[in-house]
């Protein structure tokens, strides 16, 4: 008889910044490591005999939760990937609800359904996925094995182990960030012993991310004025804590004038149909030293502290890895500690200090990663 142990990832940064990754192959976040520790942890005093992967980063990363006490090779198969979503990669959830309504409906509820041009099907994910299980099966009998794969992919190889509907979530769980299953093979069959088992994690490290999804527009700062402003005025007094030396045609013209090299530069961020905030990016400037300038990001105060601020940054950030940037950069003063916190929370630290108009600004930069893991 062959055990199995079948891992979803951990938090990646697609399921942190709340859009389909896909085939898109980018990092793990600060949860995503501890996931991984407690991961280790659950698997030291477990005898495993060999490990596969999907070949994308964020699964061969889990895998070496795995080789921490078992020093194995992790061997990579592309058909344990993720469903590739074609022109939905990188797409953010509440665009997708607000843009492919009914397309993104069947892709969460109605999965058999769910057709869209340049993407897998939830079938042709689980013929390639139960194809690579049973052939690694066949190779390893009577031994333990771990596969570290992805959420659809699992529920789809599952649900032909099973024979369980694809959308069958009350026996075919949706499985979170580190979630076990064990799998049994013997005579030619497949028994499971368990399903999403997170036992190994903290209820911290189960939470995952609960915040609403936000959608973006990309405005032109001059036919809405009105907003902007009132955004920057509102970014200024929490920064400063009064409005001397602001100026709120300076920064509009500013925000025009990026708008006119750029015209995705500035967006306005939505919950449905609710105002959520505002990110301003000045692409020209750092392009001569590869990094990319936030003029502005500013939150509505009722999205805040409840995951909306990642999603925000992560535009910039997404932005500027395209184009190429190392970097990310931006200014925030001295006294806005709780702006501050929120950065270095995400990988910015501080370069400098820079006179600003009102007051000492610190200049702060967080490192982009390169995609090109695989």
């Amino acid at each position: 008889m062959t055990e199995i142990y079948v891992i979803r990832h951990v938090q990646a940064e697609g399921n942190l910044y709340r859009m389909c990754q896909g085939h898109w192959d980018g990092d793990v976040t600060p949860v995503g490591v501890e996931q991984r520790d407690a991961l280790a942890e659950r698997f030291k005093d477990i005898h495993v005999d060999a490990i596969y992967s999907s070949d994308l980063y964020r699964a061969r990363f889990t895998a070496t939760a795995i080789t921490k006490y078992h020093p194995l090779p992790i061997n990579t198969d592309r058909r344990f990937r993720e469903i590739d979503l074609g022109p939905w990669e990188t797409m953010y959830f509440g665009n997708l609800r607000r843009e492919y309504e009914e397309d993104f409906r069947k892709f969460i509820f109605d999965q058999p359904h769910f057709e869209l041009d340049g993407a897998e099907t939830y079938a042709q994910v689980g013929d390639r996925a139960y194809a690579a299980l049973l052939e690694t099966v066949q190779k390893h009998p009577d031994q333990t094995l771990v596969i570290t794969a992805h959420g659809i992919t699992i529920r789809c190889m599952l649900s032909r182990v099973g024979g369980f509907d694809i959308a069958d979530t009350e026996r075919l769980p949706l499985f979170m960030n580190t979630g076990v299953a064990k799998l049994r093979w013997d005579k030619g069959s497949f028994t499971i012993d368990y399903l999403n088992d997170c036992s190994h994690l903290s209820p911290q490290l189960q939470r995952g991310m609960k915040g609403p999804d936000l959608r973006h527009e990309y405005i032109d700062p001059a036919a809405e004025s009105a907003y902007y402003k009132s955004c920057y005025e509102q970014a200024w007094l929490a920064s400063h804590g009064e409005l001397k030396n602001f100026n709120a045609e300076t920064y509009l013209g500013c925000a025009l004038e990026h708008y006119l090299e750029d015209p995705e530069a500035v967006s306005r961020l939505y919950y449905e149909d609710e105002s959520a905030g505002l990110l301003d990016l000045d692409t020209r400037r750092g392009a001569h030293a590869g990094y990319g300038w936030i003029s502005l990001i500013y939150l509505e105060p009722e999205f805040r502290h409840i995951g909306c601020g990642i999603q925000l940054l992560s535009r910039a950030m997404l932005k500027y890895s395209r184009l190429g940037r190392k970097s990310l950069r931006l200014h925030v003063t001295e006294e806005n500690c709780d702006a501050i916190n929120f950065y270095k929370r995400w990988g910015f630290e501080v370069l400098g200090r820079e006179p600003g108009s009102s007051g000492c600004l610190l200049l702060m930069e967080k490192k982009l990663v390169s995609h090109e893991h695989a």
